[in-house]
């Protein structure tokens, strides 16, 4: 696991890879938890007789702000900022969608320092991040995350 305690630690990560999470296996369980979370009851994501039928996948998928939420859980697996005084999720740029998660999948994420830049004391960092889907050639999604840290002085 990477442990960054500073600005100039994070800056020596520029333009490098991060790391990569250990495996997150997606089930139904999570699926529907995440339906009910998000009033997101669509077939496609739910009725499993449903989609073992109708749907291309022929399986319940994930929905595709459910994997987006795993970014955070997964990241801590790669990367332990330490000594702050505050974190803030601050944004996503430029996601794209590559396929679809089925369930009981396993997805891991990669990640890269894009960027990094110092705003009055606070570290804004640009992550690039890949999902991975264990046994398939083609991510779940690519894009970026900004993060906000606030170092102790």
């Amino acid at each position: 696991m990477l442990i960054i305690s500073n600005y100039e630690e994070f800056e020596a990560y520029l333009g490098k890879e991060l790391g990569i999470s250990g495996w997150h296996t997606i089930d139904q369980a999570q699926i529907s938890k995440f339906a009910d979370a998000t009033l997101d009851h669509q077939w496609i994501h739910i009725d499993q007789e449903r989609a073992a039928v109708e749907s291309p996948f022929k399986a319940t998928i994930a929905h595709g702000y459910l994997t987006l939420s795993l970014i955070p859980y997964l990241w801590k697996q790669i990367a332990e900022i330490r000594n702050l005084k505050m974190e803030i999720n601050y944004g996503i740029e430029s996601f794209k969608f590559g396929q679809a998660v089925v369930v009981d999948s396993a997805v891991r994420l990669k990640t890269k320092l894009k960027s990094i830049v110092n705003l009055r004391g606070t570290t804004k960092v640009v992550i690039e991040v890949v999902l991975e889907i264990k046994d398939q050639p083609k991510p779940a999604y690519t894009g970026d995350v900004m993060f906000l840290y606030h170092f102790i002085a």
